[in-house]
């Protein structure tokens, strides 16, 4: 009869064993293939593992993270430099041609004959040009952060006070604060908020929970353009700059801080921003 016990309990060890080792394996697959897709957000749960086990799987949830926000600002340093690169080069190639063809322009042996339209054409292609070139300047030139403490509801509150057309849910609790640049701050939620308006959002929700959630209920962004939603002048929409985002991560990550996608936005939304 002990004998019998004993390789019961024998059996249910070695299948408790294997189920385990099969949970870990899976967690190994999973982890692999996020690393392999370039997806660092991870995080996967800690509960049934041994206290061993537990610590292991939040340092590599910790990790994931921290390397999600090297990849992000490597991201951002690189389009930097390659901005200040084209800017320099293509306003030495527009303002002489720019100048020029304003300077024909005002010449009234042109004025009236079939080389005005011609030169204005050139003009104003030169002129949009340098419109184009502005846009890669804000995205270089951003002014210093002076970071303060912020009541985070009172930000949202004059936020919601520009958009009255939004249906706004808040859940903040009256004491939370952040450490950031309250101008710079308000300008990424104006920019977010813009993109879900652009994007036909009628409702936007701020919650948070350890971190800031930005919802809203506009078209969903497109799974293939998930990725390239931060890269400057990207845009899914036919109406909009592509420069909001990346600008808005840029400005977040100036202060210490990162703004990504959520891979699963808040229920009942289509959309979700999180700055942590």
């Amino acid at each position: 009869m002990l004998y019998i016990i004993i390789s019961i309990v024998i059996v249910i060890l070695a299948i408790c064993f294997y189920h385990h080792q099969t949970i870990l394996r899976d967690r190994a697959y999973l982890m692999r293939e996020a690393i392999r897709n370039h997806d660092f957000t991870f995080h996967l749960p800690v509960k049934g593992l041994f206290f061993g086990e537990r610590a292991l799987q939040e340092a590599l949830n910790d990790l994931g993270k921290d390397i999600s926000s090297l990849v992000a600002q490597n991201e951002v340093e690189s389009w930097q430099k390659l901005t200040r690169v084209l800017t320099h080069e293509i306003m030495n190639a527009t303002t002489p041609i720019c100048s020029i063809s304003q300077a024909y322009l005002n010449n009234p042996q042109i004025k009236g004959t079939p080389y005005e339209e011609g030169i204005r054409t050139i003009y104003d292609t030169t002129r949009g040009l340098s419109t184009f070139v502005d846009s890669y300047r804000k995205f270089t030139q951003l002014q210093e952060p002076v970071p303060t403490d912020i009541i985070l509801v009172d930000l949202i509150n004059s936020l919601k006070l520009l958009y009255k057309d939004i249906e706004w849910n808040v859940s903040i609790p009256s004491e939370t604060t952040i450490h950031a640049d309250e101008n710079l701050i308000r300008q990424v939620l104006i920019n977010i908020t813009k993109n879900a308006i652009e994007a036909g959002a009628k409702k936007m929700d701020i919650r948070w929970n350890n971190a800031l959630y930005i919802s809203n209920n506009g078209v969903p962004i497109p799974a293939g353009a998930r990725r390239e939603i931060f890269i400057p002048f990207f845009t899914t929409k036919s109406n909009g700059s592509g420069i909001g985002l990346a600008l808005s991560r840029q400005i977040i990550m100036r202060q210490g801080m990162n703004l990504r996608l959520a891979d699963t936005p808040v229920s009942g939304y289509h959309t979700t921003f999180i700055i942590e």
